[in-house]
């Protein structure tokens, strides 16, 4: 989209994404996968990116489950992936914690084996207790079986002194049976009850984004995702291009009332947006085309004329929305026009 805070590399206008960007940094929940399966068209598309040529590399937030095991649930989908093709926020936060501490430094961890895998592979000791003379504190995403005593050792730890250090800070994560607490959650009972700071490594901060670069070196990288506020915001801090997919968490609603760094570069309804051309949005008259629609921002409510595909309807709202700017953006009802698209 023309209207982005992003600009698309020159000259690639309709371009297919695996043909402009060398590698797809993916989020999986809600975007590979949702509650355990493969969401449609994700396995297809994901083997006609690659068979281009276009590297995949998949990002989460998730420091529960090791890379190992990760790829192995990835190939059990059909999407062949080795270890290495994965980052994890457990990875991000255990080299911030490695460039903090010395090498064989004991590190209380609040969190899953992925964690504590990260954390040996940097030369760092995983401790279960405040009492085993841990010099920081670690927290990731244990898994919906966590103990509650696990918190209180974090704390116990914090109110010594020690640094603290999160994988992210995600309040939710998606399962099959719906919206469960995420780490950002366990963060925020530990942030309560001892009034400290963790230093957070996970989407949408910068640690997470070079992890990933220094992992995967990609050149020309592009963000997948279905989070405005992890995904999309990351890859702003990160300043790269990002394509949102509708398969997740973010509606059409949201994407509209998007403040600027939530604003991805494109948006498509599901992975077959790598495959596909990008089509343009254009200025005409006082609103914006895309395909054989037109969107205009009035004073209270975005309006949509034409015809055509949903995502073609949706990229051209964007444009209206977003040049309408701020706050303004966010209060126009979008009601009608979403309800056109069937969105």
């Amino acid at each position: 989209m023309s209207q982005t805070v992003r600009t698309r590399p020159e000259g690639s206008g309709g371009q297919v994404l695996r043909e402009a960007y060398d590698t797809a940094l993916l989020d999986l929940d809600g975007v590979v996968y949702a509650g355990g399966e493969a969401i449609v068209h994700a396995v297809d598309s994901l083997a006609v990116a690659r068979d281009a040529g276009m590297h995949l590399a998949y990002v989460t937030n998730n420091a529960l489950r090791t890379p190992d095991t990760v790829a192995g649930h990835l190939t059990e989908l059909g999407i062949p992936t080795e270890a290495g093709e994965v980052i994890t926020s457990a990875q991000a936060v255990s080299r911030l914690v490695a460039e903090a501490l010395p090498e064989g430094s004991r590190v209380l961890v609040v969190g899953g084996e992925g964690l504590r895998v990260a954390l040996r592979e940097r030369g760092l000791v995983p401790v279960e207790s405040a009492d085993d003379d841990p010099a920081a504190v670690v927290q990731g995403y244990g898994g919906p079986e966590i103990a509650w005593g696990r918190f209180a050792e974090a704390c116990y730890a914090i109110a010594r002194g020690l640094p603290w250090f999160a994988s992210n800070t995600d309040l939710t994560v998606p399962t099959a049976r719906g919206i469960a607490p995420g780490n950002g959650a366990a963060v925020e009972v530990v942030r309560l009850a001892t009034g400290a700071e963790p230093k957070v490594a996970g989407k949408p901060l910068p640690p997470m984004h070079r992890e990933t670069v220094l992992r995967t070196g990609a050149r020309r990288p592009l963000v997948v995702g279905d989070r405005l506020d992890t995904d999309i915001e990351g890859a702003f801090n990160g300043d790269v291009d990002s394509l949102l997919v509708l398969t997740g968490v973010t509606d059409g609603a949201r994407l509209l009332a998007a403040v600027p760094e939530h604003r991805p570069t494109y948006v498509d309804a599901d992975l077959r947006g790598l495959l596909a051309p990008q089509p343009e949005v254009t200025p005409e008259g006082d609103g914006f085309r895309c395909g054989g629609w037109t969107a205009v921002a009035g004073p209270k409510e975005l309006t949509l004329d034409g015809d055509g595909g949903p995502m073609d309807g949706l990229r051209a709202l964007c444009a209206a929305a977003w040049t309408a700017g701020g706050q303004e953006a966010c209060s126009l009802d979008a009601g009608k026009a979403l309800a056109r698209l069937g969105l």
